[in-house]
């Protein structure tokens, strides 16, 4: 309880001074003010524990005072000083928040106890603060953790069982193709545009067997492949598969893409399914007739790719959660809540951060930043949704 920082506001000077230089004399750093406006001037500028206020001044009463201490300093407590003919002033500042009220004149072992007692009480209340705030995030853990152990379960299942449609799809297709290349169907009408049609097909096949491999991410290690990755020609990939849809609403697409190199070695696979995600939520919020930019640069050891939109923005409560798991301000059935999330994770992973910057109204930006060389490159550091129980960090997710 040492150093209590305390204010003096009392409109008779040889008071103030007098008990001013007694309450130093018993370890309290005492500041002074003559009137009402100059104390809230001081608690503005300063960082004060308690105030010590006399009630009956000119100008501004102390009742009014403490009024605008309670509304401007919630933290801060108040010991009214008053008359025997003013007790009811005191009574009445208790009621309107105050801590206690003494009587003049003042008894300063009374006094400096009901100092340290009030100090006593806003290191409570904020050790109280804080514990809530501890519980409420410990109990939002404990939510993630018991959907993604949820999530691990149901993803093995639904990997397992879009697995075998897949395999279908790709022995049919492959058929196809077969049937193609014999000589009795060379002459076939519009041949050309069913061979596109099944390479389409087989992409789309490959490209859905890679995310339930990611899927069972979320449940066992899985390797990756680095390779040297053109993160302009990548960008170009993931505009050209979220195409049709842009062309559907009208959105348009900006690529401000610097003369830089754009390359690091990473995966390939990974990233882009981070920028399709991103890309897919921009174009979800854009709704219609908007702006979509995409932005490369090289900063030296790093390299960023920001995704903006011109949509609604974010509202400022959303922003610490839209990274949460299941977290969708979509309506039922038009999202998981996992996009993001997903996206944090593979950067993450990838040795970079995913920020935003949004404001309402003005849109939101998305910025990935990745380093041009990853150090570890052999295996994933943890091991899916057993090692994000044990470690209680979505960092340790793989996707």
């Amino acid at each position: 309880m040492d150093n209590i920082r305390l204010l003096l506001i009392d409109d008779e000077d040889d008071f103030r001074q007098t008990l001013s230089k007694r309450l130093a004399r018993r370890g309290f750093v005492v500041e002074q003010a003559s009137d009402g406006m100059q104390g809230l001037a001081l608690l503005e500028a300063g960082n004060f524990n308690v105030v010590v206020l006399d009630v009956k001044m000119p100008g501004m009463s102390g009742m009014e005072v403490l009024q605008k201490i309670k509304g401007r300093f919630a933290a801060i407590e108040v010991i009214l000083l008053t008359g025997h003919a003013t007790t009811a002033s005191g009574v009445e500042g208790i009621k309107s928040g105050a801590f206690d009220y003494l009587t003049k004149p003042i008894e300063l072992d009374h006094l400096a106890t009901k100092i340290t007692q009030a100090r006593e009480k806003t290191l409570r209340l904020e050790a109280e603060r804080r514990e809530s705030e501890y519980r409420k995030k410990i109990e939002q853990q404990m939510i993630a953790t018991e959907r993604l152990a949820s999530l691990g379960t149901l993803a093995t299942g639904v990997a397992h069982e879009i697995n075998n449609p897949l395999a279908i799809i790709s022995e049919s297709a492959g058929w196809m193709k077969q049937l193609l290349a014999r000589d009795e169907f060379k002459g076939m009408f519009r041949r050309q545009d069913f061979q596109l049609a099944l390479d389409k097909v087989e992409k789309s096949v490959e490209r859905a067997k890679r995310i339930t491999h990611q899927l069972l991410g979320f449940v066992r290690k899985s390797g990756s492949s680095f390779s040297q990755v053109n993160l302009a020609g990548l960008i170009e990939e993931a505009v050209q598969l979220i195409e049709h849809e842009t062309k559907t609403r009208n959105i348009q697409i900006i690529r401000n893409i610097t003369a830089t190199p754009g390359t690091v070695w990473s995966d390939p696979f990974r990233i882009r399914q981070a920028l399709i995600n991103l890309l897919t939520n921009a174009v979800h919020a854009v709704g219609s007739e908007g702006v979509i930019t995409l932005t490369l640069k090289d900063t030296g050891d790093q390299v960023e790719i920001t995704v903006s939109d011109s949509g609604p923005g974010i509202p400022p409560e959303n922003l610490a959660r839209i990274f949460e798991p299941f977290f969708s301000t979509k309506s039922l059935g038009e999202g998981t809540g996992l996009g993001l999330f997903v996206t944090r994770g593979i950067i993450e992973k990838l040795g970079g951060t995913v920020g935003v910057d949004s404001q309402v109204g003005r849109g939101a930006s998305f910025c990935i930043r990745l380093p041009k060389q990853m150090k570890q490159v052999d295996e994933w550091v943890g091991g899916g949704v057993e090692s994000w129980i044990e470690n209680g960090s979505s960092r340790l997710i793989d996707p």
